[in-house]
């Protein structure tokens, strides 16, 4: 699944378009890399994302095959570090 469309699905971003703005500014990186929009993402990923005001760290547990119900979205994912941004 591609990382904005991901990003959409797992609450994290409000729109699929802030998520793909904010791959195109080099706001999100995964496995320690600047992740364009269209990076394909699998389980066990580390993704960063600096939005918000602070700085997300997350690893996928899993890819949802479909849409994602709001309260189950926390279940694909686990937060590794959230910290304000400077």
């Amino acid at each position: 699944m591609r990382i904005d469309l991901l990003m959409n699905k797992l609450c994290l971003t409000k729109t699929r378009s802030i998520a793909k703005n904010a791959c195109d500014k080099g706001l999100i990186s995964v496995n320690g890399k600047a992740a364009k929009a269209s990076l394909i993402v699998k389980a066990n990923d580390i993704v960063e994302m600096k939005l918000y005001g602070y700085l997300h760290q997350f690893r996928l547990n899993e890819i949802p095959t479909g849409n994602v119900a709001k309260k189950d979205a926390a279940n694909y994912y686990e937060m590794l570090k959230r910290e304000p941004l400077e």
